[in-house]
């Protein structure tokens, strides 16, 4: 039997674009000879669709593009996911469903069991989870079609009740087939791997896994789609973060024409949770999963360009040098707002960055109107010294300056503030923290500084004295970061011990991290939610990242 895997980028509520993309990966697989082709999960409304769900309308549209789908699939089975409604009045009033459509007719439908409550997640919020399991018979072959999270309840601490293939073993399946829509984060990329081979080491049956690929706001998806044979060895991984398809010719024994890529005993064999941040983890992957992320907000946004702030530090650099790749560096605007505090070679630093770039730029000098603001404040702040009041001005200067460009000429603002500087609330609201899109949001300050060496490695494009030179606001004489942080070298550590992995303040003092420090970090995370309740989407690339995989009280007493 030969099956197809279509790995395709969607559109959240395009079912024409959606409908065109599925009908022309059927086509692909028809020419191909493939017996069966899968798209991944929610395909035909694309993934997460969220309170779209809520809508009458919405769900009609979905089962009138999958009218459509069936009329192609005459000669050739298709799997699509789509909503599908509950015909029992008790319980939610969808599933999350895969669609086999054959003979231009809906010949069965598979429900997903395990539905995901966490993180980014919330399918419990609108699906009904399966009640009741089958395998499909086709063309002599009994196929156990599951959805992505039904693969994942295995291990040591199941998060379901229910675990769908247990269910399906009893029909005597002789493939499984997953369709999927699983984010990227650095450390999912081999959790995959791990968990498809410990469902077929388990079952002893072969798995194509089809996943989706694409950014959907701040969620981004990276392909990877996987084919295992009934030996647990890898036959391939379709690309990374770019549209693929591919056909595999499964053999009566389990085994595929195909030879082996990577055998059993190579692959991981359990989820992969790194008990410390590793700056340089996945630094490639990292790059290209924040390119996509642009790429598909500005391309399913219709927004063409870009404008940012380049102060000549680190942040603005690398943001400036993600987008040019990812939009072109015609595209994206640079403004360097010099004031009375900004050293020479922050100026000089990020006009040689644009020209290495070759993305237009201009200088607006903003100490006159920082001055004006300081001249009208006068009667109001009297002879009180110089503090935070008067820094916030000059970001929030900058920030009106930007978003009147943006405003004027059609641009939408990116946003420079790292994954360090968020947690803490260094930053200034309608300040540096203004933006449509958080580039670097989800990357600690040291992961952008291997993002720069990333993008450097071929040849110096960030100058190497932004990447070398101690990172500083420039809102005061002399300032630097350090003055009002922790080493970022040992901030980072800390932030990833509580965000990512959710520990204590009492395990984090443990690993031999200054008590005083500890508590004084950990309180600045929290009482800053307020600023973070207000930020723009962030592109996810973590585990853990600001934003809807994070939801913490903004009024709360815990560690503050």
């Amino acid at each position: 039997m030969k099956i197809a895997l279509a790995q395709q980028n969607y559109h959240i509520g395009n079912f024409e674009e959606n409908t065109r993309k599925i009908i022309e990966g059927i086509d692909w697989a028809k020419k191909q000879g493939a017996d069966i082709v899968m798209f991944s999960e929610l395909c035909v409304c694309g993934y997460p669709p969220r309170d779209f769900l809520e809508f009458e309308d919405f769900i009609n549209k979905c089962y009138k593009a999958i009218d459509i789908i069936k009329q192609h699939a005459d000669s050739i089975a298709v799997i699509v996911g789509a909503p599908d409604i509950n015909p029992v009045r008790e319980g939610k009033d969808l599933f999350n469903a895969a669609f086999f459509l054959y003979e231009k007719e809906v010949k069965a439908v598979a429900h997903k069991t395990c539905l995901p409550n966490y993180d980014v997640f919330d399918e419990y919020r609108y699906f009904e989870p399966a009640y009741d399991w089958n395998i499909i018979e086709f063309k002599g072959k009994k196929l156990a079609i599951t959805i992505c999270e039904d693969i994942w309840n295995l291990g040591d601490n199941p998060l379901y009740r229910n675990c769908p293939m247990d269910e399906l073993m009893k029909f005597k399946p002789d493939v499984m087939l997953n369709i999927s829509a699983s984010p990227f984060d650095y450390t999912h990329v081999e959790d995959r791997k791990a968990i498809v081979k410990l469902n077929v080491s388990k079952y002893k049956l072969p798995m194509l896994y089809c996943n989706g690929v694409g950014s959907q706001t701040e969620i981004v998806f990276d392909g990877g789609s996987l084919v295992f044979d009934k030996n647990a060895n890898l036959i391939k991984q379709l690309p990374l973060f770019e549209e693929a398809f591919d056909i595999f010719e499964l053999k009566d024994d389990g085994t595929f024409t195909e030879p082996v890529k990577i055998k059993a005993e190579n692959l991981p064999d359990a989820e992969y949770d790194p008990a410390e941040l590793d700056y340089n983890l996945c630094t490639a992957e990292i790059y290209a999963a924040i390119v996509t992320g642009i790429k598909d907000y500005f391309s399913k946004m219709s927004f063409t360009k870009a404008i940012l702030g380049s102060s000549g530090g680190i942040d603005s650099a690398v943001t400036l040098a993600l987008a040019c790749e990812a939009l072109g560096n015609e595209n994206v605007k640079a403004v360097l707002m010099p004031s009375q505090y900004s050293s020479d070679h922050s100026v000089s630093d990020a006009q040689q960055l644009s020209k290495n770039l070759g993305n237009p730029y201009e200088i607006i000098s903003i100490k006159n109107i920082y001055e004006s603001f300081l001249t009208e404040l006068k009667p109001i702040y009297k002879d009180l010294p110089f503090s935070v009041a008067e820094e916030n001005i000059q970001s929030r200067t900058r920030g009106n300056l930007l978003m009147a460009i943006a405003n004027k000429f059609g641009y939408i603002l990116l946003n420079t503030s790292n994954k360090s500087e968020l947690a803490t609330g260094y930053g200034t609201l309608y300040g540096d923290m203004a933006g449509g899109l958080g580039v670097l949001g989800d990357c600690y300050k040291m992961q952008v500084y291997a993002l720069a060496k990333y993008i450097n490695r071929n040849e110096e494009v960030i100058p190497n004295n932004i990447i070398t030179k101690p990172p500083s606001a420039e809102l005061r004489p002399g300032q630097k970061d350090s003055d009002s942080l922790p080493e970022y070298e040992i901030l980072d550590k800390i932030l990833y011990q509580y965000i990512e992995r959710r520990k204590g303040p009492n395990e984090i003092k443990e690993q031999g991290f200054d008590e005083a420090l500890v508590d004084r970090v950990l309180k600045m995370v929290n009482v800053n939610e307020y600023k973070r309740n207000q930020f723009c989407p962030i592109i996810r690339i973590s585990p853990k990242a600001f934003g809807v995989g994070r939801r913490v009280p903004i009024v709360g007493k815990y560690l503050s």
